[in-house]
């Protein structure tokens, strides 16, 4: 069950945009990352959430969104996000977030694919423009945005080829490749 959903748990970055998400759903995911393990018990992250129009329109133009796909700006409307959670650490409690924000994204993104939601985690962020835009105080460190919304393309995993690859790729159908490289590969002893 967990590799199903791990499997189902890709990076989306077409959606539905017509499909609402709540807040009440969005503090769901973000409770998930709120259990989640954290270096030395510190729990430095901080959330905002998104799920209206006006908020996400203003998050939607600060991100990168596919450093492959070279002549793609980014979803169009009608495929954009539903919602986003921004993730943050504060640094009036560390100065080192680690790899919490890791932890945490991945907990929000699973909790998502359970709820038939897909998202992707984006760190190409303009972060100065969203922090002046959301008034994100200085003590708080963008380091992830969550994009999230009902999946509106289908993602493959795949085989690295010969050839070595992994970019990911999307063919004329705009099915989106995700070349994996084989388990043998990765094992080294």
């Amino acid at each position: 069950m967990l590799r199903e959903l791990i499997i189902r748990n890709r990076s989306y970055r077409r959606f539905d945009e017509a499909h609402e998400i709540g807040a009440d759903v969005l503090r769901e995911l973000v409770d998930h990352a709120r259990l989640s393990a954290s270096a030395a018990n510190l729990q430095p992250l901080k959330f905002i959430l998104s799920c209206t129009a006006k908020k996400n329109g203003t998050i939607f133009p600060c991100l990168g969104w596919a450093a492959y796909l070279k002549d793609w700006p980014g979803p169009p409307a009608g495929q954009r996000p539903s919602a986003y959670i921004i993730v943050l650490g504060d640094s009036g409690i560390t100065k080192t977030f680690g790899c919490d924000h890791g932890i945490a994204a991945q907990s929000i993104l699973l909790a998502a694919a359970e709820k038939g939601l897909g998202g992707c985690m984006i760190a190409s962020i303009q972060r100065n423009k969203l922090r002046e835009a959301l008034s994100i105080p200085k003590k708080l460190e963008i380091l992830l945005v969550i994009a999230l919304g009902r999946p509106a393309e289908e993602v493959r995993i795949e085989e690295v080829g010969q050839d070595g690859k992994v970019e990911y790729w999307r063919d004329d159908e705009g099915v989106h490749h995700v070349p994996k490289r084989r388990l043998d590969d990765i094992i080294i002893g």
